[in-house]
């Protein structure tokens, strides 16, 4: 019985009865493995809090996310204008409820809620395109259980006539200006519908926001409800958001990119800015509440990516000590089936053994066997130790369970080197 439990697809085993399941498998742990020494040294923490941020401007003013090492490039989005004026917090008052209608509700299929949240949006601009049309682009791999926020602006770029941003560092008051504007948004957030299936990633569309009772109108495709609008209170979204350094995705017609520009404002205006401001938001957050897990986590994560916007290799040393810091208050099982910043800072600075030794937590549960970015990552480990014949079957694997995404093309790319 355990076998065969193990051995079931997850889209079959989630109607398996909990009981049985709970009997017969391995729990996922409760946390990611801590690093490997007691605690994060003091002066690699102090680096981490005192970094300074960069003043070199880009040139380049598409507001897209700089893809890590594991994406071949970002996926091409139509430029948004730098806004010739800033939302001013004494200019006009944002109006007390807003709501966007027309936005379809949706129940999502399997781990689909990627998909399906991209469909409400793009069903609503009035593309005939369905949550598996998403998916068969998005995740061919039917089990995998992550979709980046990048492979869903690829397939509205790249399949629609609307164009797609994403973007880090949102709040409460940049998400109520958006709805006011009139775009409905796209978050992706920390999630724990009960103990028994704990923390997981998550997306949900907001289409609007009603400031005397406190709470954003959410279509949540995996939690419902089904026949009237769903809610979320401006705390709760707050916290779970910040899970995910406050990621967002905008979908929009092109012809109003100079309008999402403006209302956005200048801490958005390139990736350098923004990401430099998600930076500066962070290390306050960790100073502020330094047993709080995922600010560490934010603010290791705003350094590899500044570390591959400026080319810097001096970002990811501090990087490293803020993702060990997180390991050691404790992160979710699942949080690296999502986020990947900490095995590209701890193989920046030759801790190969701590990318595996988080690569084989990942693969501990069933999910985490169908992330094809971690197969990458402990390639590159695996590569870098000498050990060829693991690093090629790791590849082969990435490949497999995604091969037309950036991972997968970066996977092929280095196995060729290795061939």
């Amino acid at each position: 019985m355990p076998w065969l439990v193990a051995a079931m697809p997850g889209r079959f085993r989630h109607y398996v009865p909990e009981a049985i399941v709970e009997r017969v498998t391995t729990p996922l742990p409760t946390a990611l493995p801590p690093p490997p020494t007691a605690a994060a040294a003091p002066d690699a923490l102090a680096l981490a809090l005192s970094t300074p941020v960069p003043t070199s401007a880009p040139t380049a003013t598409a507001v897209a996310l700089v893809p890590t090492a594991a994406e071949a490039s970002p996926a091409t989005a139509t430029p948004l204008a730098t806004p010739t004026a800033v939302p001013s917090p004494t200019g006009p008052p944002l109006p007390a409820a807003v709501r966007i209608d027309g936005l379809p509700i949706i129940p999502q299929k399997f781990n689909n809620c990627g998909p399906t949240n991209a469909t409400i949006v793009l069903n609503y601009y009035g593309v005939a395109v369905d949550q598996f049309d998403v998916a068969a682009v998005a995740r061919p791999n039917y089990e995998d259980r992550n979709v980046s926020p990048s492979e869903l602006v690829s397939f509205v770029n790249d399949h629609t006539e609307l164009a797609a941003a994403h973007f880090v560092g949102g709040d409460v008051d940049r998400l109520r200006s958006l709805l006011a504007a009139g775009f409905p948004v796209i978050i992706e957030k920390g999630l724990e519908p009960d103990a028994t299936t704990g923390w997981m990633g998550h997306y949900l569309t907001v289409f609007g926001y009603d400031d005397e009772a406190g709470h954003f109108l959410v279509r949540d495709t995996y939690l419902g409800p089904w026949r009237e609008d769903g809610v979320a209170t401006f705390d709760d979204t707050a916290r779970f958001w910040a899970q995910f350094n406050g990621a967002f995705i905008v979908i929009y017609p092109p012809e109003r990119a100079a309008e999402l520009a403006q209302t956005l404002g200048p801490d958005f205006a390139d990736p350098l800015t923004m990401w430099s401001a998600t930076l500066e938001r962070n290390r306050a957050r960790a100073l502020a509440a330094p047993d709080d897990a995922y600010a560490w986590f934010n603010l290791g994560s705003s350094l590899v990516a500044l570390a591959g916007l400026n080319g810097d290799v001096a970002y990811y040393p501090p990087a490293a000590a803020a993702y060990d810091q997180a390991r050691l208050l404790g992160l979710p099982a699942r949080m690296l089936w999502y986020q990947f910043g900490p095995y590209e800072a701890y193989l920046a600075v030759g801790r190969y053994e701590d990318v595996l030794t988080l690569a084989e937590a990942t693969f501990a549960g069933q999910g985490g066997r169908n992330v094809e970015e971690t197969y990458y990552y402990q390639g590159r480990a695996l590569l870098a130790t000498g050990d060829h014949a693991g690093a090629r079957a790791a590849f082969k694997r990435a490949m497999a369970l995604n091969p037309a995404s950036a991972v997968g093309l970066a996977a092929a790319a280095a196995l060729a080197a290795i061939d």
